[in-house]
């Protein structure tokens, strides 16, 4: 919907808008699977508990664990497409769909002319029709030519047709019945008028139409590289931060033994010493401010590689833990029908996004660790299937649960040494 002005705009046809559509699912794809995993076992096992199957379930003494074991098997091997397919397939249409952003963006709208008003698409040009017809002819004609560096040509004519070359990179206007008032831009006095019966104007045309870039050469931002391409650089950029601080340590503890011996009693020529200690502090306070800022500039590169790393495992990682939401939650609420589902499956990717996306922003800028910030969603979602999947089990808490664990594990009085 953001881009439906750029694609309905500038003359995109139909295929390529296709395209861009489905590249931009790509990446949805890999949000959307996780939470249809919840959405379908919710829906699932609320139909089998509003249908009392649970029930009779749990009444051939078959648990919740039991149940969900199919379940688990197919979350696992769902986890597993979803990782290959981030880091194989996505890679390579996020930088599709970047080239096509990049090209879509570069397109000049449609060009037209409407009657009475100055049209400025045509770089150098600007042009005047005070009438158009139904046929695109153009009457009335004034064209104010700036294309030439030297001079400035004013065009006036009767009528006009405009159209494009066959290979569609100029734009050709054909005018009949009119005259040029053409003046030098250096020589203010060298001034022409030319009349003509037929005149044409050639314009550069070649960006109204959409071009398809080759993606292959184009360089990866972050989202569009495979975690082993991330780990290099980040392997790179640690290596240069550990020789920075090394540099760092080095320079100081350098000229730190040196300023104390400058200003040291019996030195000799102690003015003269103390005043190159000036010329010397000044010089490696720039010299330890380069080297915190190469360190700190490489660190935040580690944290922006880092932060899509784990995004990488931890977005897979949640269709397993989804499941054990999902399952006893369904179970609870019974709810086996659409609506309830779908609100349910509403809120926990809010809360899955929001936290996602607030834990990349954390550790974009440093406040937090990429790892807890990736897995921070994850870690909610795991504390609730705990949660839940407890309480169904074994139709309690787990604090109770807990309890009830260690007072069985307390010997009895008769059994105390």
């Amino acid at each position: 919907m953001r881009w439906i002005d750029q694609l309905a705009s500038k003359g995109i046809d139909p295929i390529t808008i296709g395209e861009f559509v489905v590249l931009n699912l790509s990446w949805i794809l890999v949000l959307a699977v996780p939470i249809g995993i919840l959405f379908s076992t919710l829906m699932a096992f609320g139909s089998m508990s509003a249908a009392h199957e649970i029930t009779i379930f749990k009444a051939s003494g078959m648990g919740l664990f039991r149940m969900m074991v199919p379940v688990i098997v197919m979350g696992l091997m769902v986890m597993g497409l979803v990782f290959y397919y981030t880091d194989n397939v996505l890679p390579d249409t996020n930088l599709r769909l970047s080239t096509m952003m990049r090209d879509i963006t570069q397109t000049k709208p449609t060009f037209a002319i409407d009657a009475g008003q100055f049209t400025t698409q045509m770089e150098g040009f600007t042009i005047l029709a005070r009438r158009v017809d139904t046929n695109g002819v153009l009457y009335g004609v004034t064209i104010y030519d700036n294309s030439k560096v030297d001079r400035q040509n004013v065009v006036s004519a009767d009528t006009g047709k405009l159209g494009f070359s066959p290979s569609l990179t100029k734009m050709v206007l054909n005018l009949d019945h009119g005259e040029i008032h053409q003046l030098s831009k250096r020589t203010p006095t060298d001034y022409r008028l030319i009349t003509f019966e037929h005149h044409q104007i050639t314009m550069d045309a070649k960006d109204f139409f959409y071009q398809q870039t080759d993606a292959s050469g184009s360089s990866r931002g972050d989202r569009e590289m495979r975690i082993s391409e991330m780990q290099a650089i980040v392997r790179r950029s640690d290596t240069i931060v550990q020789r920075a601080a090394h540099n760092f340590d080095s320079l100081f503890n350098k000229h730190f033994e040196y300023l104390k011996g400058a200003g040291a009693p019996g030195t000799s020529d102690k003015v003269y010493a103390q005043g190159r200690s000036l010329t010397v502090v000044s010089s490696t306070r720039a010299m330890l401010e380069g080297e915190v800022f190469r360190g700190a500039s490489e660190q935040a590169t580690i944290d922006r590689y880092e932060v899509e790393i784990y995004k990488k495992y931890a977005i897979p990682a949640a269709c397993i833990l989804f499941v054990f939401v999902g399952c006893p939650l369904g179970i609870i609420t019974k709810g086996g029908n659409f609506g309830l589902s779908a609100a349910i499956s509403l809120g926990f990717y809010v809360l899955y996004w929001v936290s996602l996306i607030g834990g990349e922003k954390l550790a974009d800028r440093g406040l937090l660790s990429p790892a807890i910030a990736m897995w921070l969603g994850n870690i909610l979602i795991a504390v609730i299937g705990i949660v839940v999947t407890v309480k169904v089990n074994f139709e309690t808490t787990p604090l109770k649960a807990l309890t009830l664990w260690l007072r069985s594990r307390k010997p009895l009085p008769d059994q105390a040494v």
